[in-house]
């Protein structure tokens, strides 16, 4: 039953600052990052994911924090003072740049925004230059399973996975791609194998995150052959997914990758 693997890159804490923020949809604020730290992150492409240390505070430090982000070191970061400590959310890298427009590297992270709500969002729509940040790679999620087709689902939370699983996946590569959003607004423009083709499933209807999702899954002719799967988001979208593919498709186990990045009713994704 894999989930998204946790791969301690020897990295360690990688510190950036940033560079500059943007609304890139309505729902969607991307940062970028920079630095002459960031040479030593290895960069992998797909969905690559690191944690982050958000700083909500000015007089939030980075200096007393781990290079890993294991139980340990967990514990250890509970103990340093709550005023001063950054908050740990997980994001993927969306694109990287090894030379940014002043010779150093950039990597930009997505951030879904719902207003005032929750941590990241609200960050990435008030950050300004210069704000320090770091954080710890923790490799990709997907897994690279010999299948003759894939199968992507995601929400608005994994749209950043999904894109750039779609943009470094062969070029011959066949599929389909689901992804809900907020509102058709939200879609972004994927470099897709031209085989794969991506569905955009806005909720304007008001509907419960996944539901969208899970039956345009259960509509879609299942094709002969064998099936590489990958879901992330919301907690129910990608267990649901899974069971049904497994339960109802017989897809292995083995061959589906999943993880609910948030849970509805808990917290909203940022």
């Amino acid at each position: 039953m894999p989930q998204i693997a946790v791969t301690h890159a020897p990295s360690g804490l990688v510190h950036a600052s940033v560079v500059r923020a943007e609304r890139v949809t309505p729902h969607m604020v991307r940062v970028t990052l920079g630095g002459e730290d960031l040479r030593r992150f290895e960069y992998r492409g797909f969905d690559q994911w690191v944690r982050l240390a958000v700083p909500v505070r000015d007089d939030t430090r980075f200096d007393n924090m781990s290079d890993r982000f294991d139980t340990r070191a967990y514990l250890r970061f509970l103990t340093l003072p709550k005023a001063t400590r950054p908050v740990i959310r997980s994001y993927t890298i969306r694109d990287h740049r090894p030379d940014g427009p002043d010779g150093t590297p950039e990597v930009d992270i997505d951030f879904v925004c719902h207003g005032p709500v929750g941590v990241g969002g609200p960050w990435a729509e008030a950050v300004q230059p210069g704000v320090d940040v770091a954080f710890i790679d923790q490799g990709c999620g997907w897994v690279h399973v010999p299948a003759d087709r894939v199968l992507l689902v995601a929400d608005e939370s994994g749209l950043p996975a999904i894109a750039g699983i779609l943009r470094d996946l062969p070029r011959d590569t066949v599929g389909d791609a689901f992804v809900e959003l907020i509102d058709a607004a939200d879609a972004q423009p994927v470099d897709a194998p031209d085989g794969v083709t991506v569905h955009w499933l806005p909720r304007t209807g008001g509907e419960p995150v996944g539901d969208l999702a899970l039956a345009a899954l259960r509509a879609l002719p299942w094709p002969d052959g064998t099936v590489a799967a990958f879901a992330v988001g919301e907690s129910r979208l990608a267990t649901g997914t899974r069971r049904f593919l497994v339960n109802e498709r017989g897809v292995p186990k083995t061959h589906v990758t999943f993880c609910g990045y948030w849970k509805a009713g808990t917290r909203v994704p940022s």
